[in-house]
Formats: C-alpha cells, sequence, structure tokens
C-alpha cells in the first residue's frame, strides 16, 4: 500500500439530490487524493424513501435503522447498489476522478449478518477482507461503496450507511470522516459541539438533544473512535471547501473522542 494516510468519507442520501454541492465535495476529495487515499462510502435513504413510495411500499424506523422486509431488498439494492452508485460514480467522472462503484459484498471486504429480526433484512457489518480495497489503494481510482451487504449464504443486507463506513475504517486503518446535511453535533441551542467523548453523547441523548438519526451516527462514531484509538469527525458535506483544512490539521465539525484506555494509533 502507498505510505499516504488513508481517509473514509461517508455521505447520505440527502447528498446525492444535491448535485452542485457533490461536485463541489468530489472536487475537494480530488484535492485529498494528492495526500490521502481516499474511500468514499455512501447512503441514500431519500432515493430509497422516493422509490418505496412510487411502489406504494411502507417503510418505518426502529432507533433510526430502516426496517427492511425481505421483499423489499430488490428495490433498496437497485436504488442504492445501482442508481446512488452509479450517480455518484458519474459525479466523479465530471469531477476528474476516476470512481470504482463497489458495494460491501464485493471481494468479501465486509462480513454482513442480520442485526435483529425484528428490522428484517438489515445487516450488522465486521471487517472482512481487505485485499480488494488495498489493491485499489496502489491506484489513483476512488473506491465508492454502496451500503449494502451480504451475509455467508448470499442473501442481501441492508447496511446503516454509517456503520458501514465505520467497518470500512476499521478494516483499513483509516481516519473517519461522516459527513451529513448539519455542520456537526449541535447542542440544545444548536450551537456546534467541537469535541464529544462517551459521556457527553450518553448525557446528550438522554436529555433528547441527539436524538432519531444522529444518535446512530455518533453511536458508530464512538465505536470507530474507540475501535480505531483516533477520533472521529461529524461534519457537513455543504462546505466542502472547509474539509481542505484536513491537510493543515486544521479542527472541522465535531470530533468523537475514544475511551482513554484505548490503545492510540494516529490523532
Amino acid at each position: 500500500m502507498s505510505n499516504k494516510n488513508i481517509l473514509v468519507i461517508k455521505v447520505g442520501g440527502a447528498f446525492m439530490q444535491a448535485e452542485e454541492a457533490a461536485l463541489a465535495l468530489l472536487t475537494t476529495i480530488g484535492e485529498l487524493q494528492k495526500s490521502y487515499i481516499v474511500v468514499l462510502v455512501h447512503g441514500g435513504g431519500a432515493m430509497v424513501e422516493d422509490l418505496l413510495s412510487a411502489l406504494n411500499l411502507t417503510s418505518q424506523k426502529i432507533d433510526g435503522l430502516r426496517v427492511t422486509p425481505k421483499e423489499h431488498m430488490p428495490f433498496i439494492t437497485g436504488a442504492l447498489a445501482g442508481t446512488a452508485n452509479k450517480q455518484l460514480c458519474g459525479l466523479a467522472i465530471k469531477s476528474g476522478i476516476s470512481p470504482v462503484g463497489l458495494s460491501l459484498l464485493d471481494g468479501k471486504m465486509c462480513n454482513a449478518s442480520v442485526m435483529r429480526e425484528e428490522l428484517g433484512a438489515v445487516g450488522a457489518v465486521e471487517p472482512g477482507d481487505p485485499t480488494l480495497l488495498k489493491t485499489l489503494a496502489a491506484t489513483h481510482m476512488l473506491p465508492i461503496i454502496s451500503s449494502i451487504g451480504a451475509d455467508s449464504e448470499g442473501n442481501l443486507l441492508n447496511v446503516n450507511a454509517d456503520q458501514a463506513a465505520t467497518v470500512i475504517a476499521q478494516l483499513l486503518d483509516a481516519q473517519l470522516l461522516l459527513l451529513s446535511d448539519v455542520p456537526g453535533v449541535l447542542d440544545a441551542n444548536k450551537n456546534l459541539i467541537g469535541q464529544l467523548d462517551a459521556q457527553q453523547i450518553d448525557t446528550l441523548i438522554a436529555e433528547n438533544v441527539i436524538r432519531d438519526g444522529m444518535i446512530v451516527k455518533v453511536q458508530a462514531a464512538l465505536q470507530a473512535a474507540n475501535s480505531l484509538g483516533r477520533s472521529v469527525t461529524i461534519a457537513s458535506w455543504k462546505d466542502a471547501e472547509k474539509l481542505l483544512g484536513l491537510l493543515q490539521h486544521q479542527a472541522i465539525g465535531s470530533k468523537i473522542s475514544p475511551l482513554i484506555n484505548t490503545p492510540s494509533h494516529k490523532a
């Protein structure tokens, strides 16, 4: 592998419906590739909801995770691994980047299993085989990974994209940047919180300040921070140029700190 640091960036579904912002971020990623090996992981919840609605299929969430009946998987797979992934690859090409569109099951990079029966075909994932991504890291291509996985029997599973990005970061011992349409974790007065630890997160969840999908996001970030021994950043894709601050080690968004007794790798 290259001796460059590795950066895993996760983007959500609303991002892919904002083409101008997507192009700005991908242009920024092109700049970051000069100093980092970059891997892009994406969700696509808005696209999934639009498709299910058009098909008159109902969908609900439990603890921020989409309940996925098995009969919905062909449509969800098509939306995430198909439309969303290829649209992002197309925008990457427009930005001057060479993309490789992938899913979590390609190269067995992640091992998935059913998370909880009540959620249906929703997968929990663990790091698998890094060979494919390490091979791509030797090139200047950008892996763009959708959050569709498969279990050992080949059954397709819908994986939360924050959790998918966490596992890819674990797989590659990478820095992790979770991007959404908010600047980071906000306090009760909607002000950005620059740094958070596990105790602060628990308190803010109990006070209903951190709620819904942000609970999944901060818990995924905390899991990654603990496993990697480094802070994980939650930030916004709306101001892509601010991400170039990473090149000067500037603080952006909200940093989720690992537990103190976690072995440290890189800051």
